[in-house]
């Protein structure tokens, strides 16, 4: 489809041609609105949550960076409207994407684990993924391997570090797992809780073992 502006008297009329060559007109305003939105897309993308939740629907780490879910109740009810819509679907090979409630909302299970990241409905699907596979490598990375619910309650404290690194405020900071993964350990070096005695690097080579090891089996 083309789009082609028209000046007509005092008003700015833009001419849009469909499929068949047929010009339409529609108001200036109408292609200024459609630009804004696509120039949003392509702009820092706003996250509005990030949810860890069980197999079960239950929140283990969650953060809201938007007022859209003004209580714990609503944001209780949306976390188990999203778990009950996606829990059939098969979102543990890749991660996959559902518009829910006029908002983009990008997931992907692991054992007993369900990650989702939630936009805008004019968000970039693909910035959503990056931050959702950035996520999942951390939490991957950090529990070396075992990612499930029993190893995530024991370390919900790196879970919850992990968001924080990754989003602020609802802009996006850092999604490059290794790089997550890394600042989560020296804070909890700060804290006088080391992550463990391996190195991140030896921890991810343990880390891509376990998941090489569970998607053979």
């Amino acid at each position: 489809m083309s789009f082609s502006l028209h000046i007509k008297g005092e008003d700015m009329m833009m001419m849009k041609k469909n499929e068949d060559g047929i010009e339409n007109s529609a108001p200036l305003t109408e292609f200024f609105s459609s630009m804004e939105k696509i120039a949003r897309r392509d702009a820092s993308p706003t996250i509005k949550n990030v949810l860890l939740l069980d197999s079960e629907g239950r929140r283990m780490a969650v953060k809201y960076y938007t007022d859209e879910w003004p209580t714990n109740s609503a944001k209780l009810a949306f976390e188990k409207s999203i778990f009950s819509k996606t829990q059939k679907t098969n979102a543990r090979t890749e991660a996959e994407i559902v518009m829910f409630e006029n908002n983009v909302v990008v997931y992907k299970f692991i054992q007993d684990l369900h990650f989702f990241v939630t936009g805008g409905d004019d968000e970039n699907e693909l910035a959503l993924a990056t931050v959702l596979q950035g996520f999942f490598d951390a939490v991957t990375l950090l529990l070396r391997g075992n990612v499930d619910q029993r190893e995530a309650l024991q370390n919900l404290d790196m879970m919850f570090l992990c968001l924080d690194e990754i989003v602020d405020g609802g802009m996006i900071l850092e999604t490059d797992g290794n790089m997550i993964a890394g600042k989560v350990a020296t804070h909890s070096m700060d804290d006088g809780a080391p992550l463990s005695e391996q190195t991140i690097t030896q921890a991810l080579a343990t880390a891509r073992e376990h998941l090489t090891r569970s998607l053979l089996r």
